[in-house]
């Protein structure tokens, strides 16, 4: 399908950043869609740059072969309305773009946030899925989003849907995952759990865009769901002491009791969503399901069904962050 005209969403963030190059580098003509127009400007043509939000995308007349929708508000607290309105009515705006200008298939970006849970999960498979988890408005948004994309899907108004789950994207320009974990790191230590061995899947952002170009063209088009992975589950303690020791830092660890960080953050939850601006938790259940626990996803169906094998290891993924984050100090 090379030489087909994809739209991104969420262009002008770290995913839509790595998926728009990587859509062009195999020959498709790429729209990058964003609201920030100086990154649009780094990565797309004036004649392929779409600036605007999810609403204003709705009336775009576009025809296109597919969109991969990257777009979306994650963080692991906030209201609920604003989940609402970025994850689940903007999908709705970009399901409604689709329908208008005929787009044949659609590449949702969910989350394995879906499989949180406050126990070890080792090979999770795709189906393995709490529709009712509410843990965080952001759980409830992802799955209110493939809910609504496979109601899309039913009714006709989307021809093909293909939904990925990649799990705990890094690389360089990441926002989230790695920056959190320092500054964590440098203002009191990270806390670890049963000596920090639990197991844990972080993603190369590289191989994350490379799963989401197979999909354009594979797997399952009637809803089919992916987990998307480096395939290299690591101790949790393990990848930090190696990211710190490539930034020339020695770790900080706290040792902490599960039980007793869970009523915590549950505490420090209960007084921040009553505060008139809720501020973020120091510490929240979510954050605790991913550092507390193993959570590990089986693959094997995006091997067998996209075609996905990693391309950049997880150790040459650390050792580029922790240059990039060397040279910025």
């Amino acid at each position: 399908m090379s030489g087909a005209r994809v739209l991104v969403t969420g262009a002008s963030g770290f995913l839509g950043g790595y998926v728009v190059p990587e859509l062009q580098r195999h020959g498709y003509e790429v729209f990058a869609a964003g609201r920030n127009e100086q990154a649009l400007a780094r990565i797309a043509d004036a004649a392929h740059r779409v600036p605007g939000d999810l609403a204003s995308l709705r009336l775009r007349d576009l025809p296109l072969d597919a969109v991969i929708h990257c777009a979306a508000l994650s963080t692991p607290w906030g209201p609920w309305k604003d989940f609402h309105e970025a994850n689940v009515v903007g999908t709705g705006h970009v399901v409604e773009f689709a329908r208008r200008n005929g787009v044949r298939r659609i590449v949702h970006v969910s989350s394995p946030s879906v499989y949180a849970a406050a126990r070890d999960r080792i090979a999770v498979r795709e189906p393995d899925v709490d529709r009712s988890n509410r843990l965080n408005g952001y759980i409830r948004s992802k799955i209110a989003a493939e809910d609504l994309l496979l109601d899309g899907l039913d009714s006709g108004a989307i021809a093909e849907l293909v939904i990925v789950r990649p799990r705990g994207l890094i690389g360089v320009g990441d926002p989230s995952l790695v920056p959190r974990l320092l500054d964590v790191h440098a203002r009191v230590g990270v806390p670890v759990f049963d000596g920090g061995d639990n197991l844990i899947d972080v993603t190369a952002v590289e191989n994350v865009a490379s799963a989401l170009r197979l999909a354009v063209t594979r797997g399952d088009a009637a809803g089919g769901v992916y987990n998307i992975t480096n395939d290299d589950p690591r101790r949790f303690r393990e990848l930090l002491t190696i990211l710190l020791a490539r930034m020339g830092q020695a770790p900080r660890f706290r040792p902490m009791n599960r039980r007793v960080a869970w009523a915590l953050a549950s505490a420090m939850e209960g007084v921040c969503s009553m505060l008139p601006w809720r501020p973020e938790p120091a510490l929240t259940r979510y954050t605790l399901s991913t550092i507390a626990y193993s959570q590990t996803l089986d693959i094997t169906r995006a091997k067998a069904d996209l075609g996905y094998h990693p391309e950049v290891s997880l150790d040459d993924a650390l050792a580029a962050v922790a240059a990039h984050l060397g040279e910025s100090r």
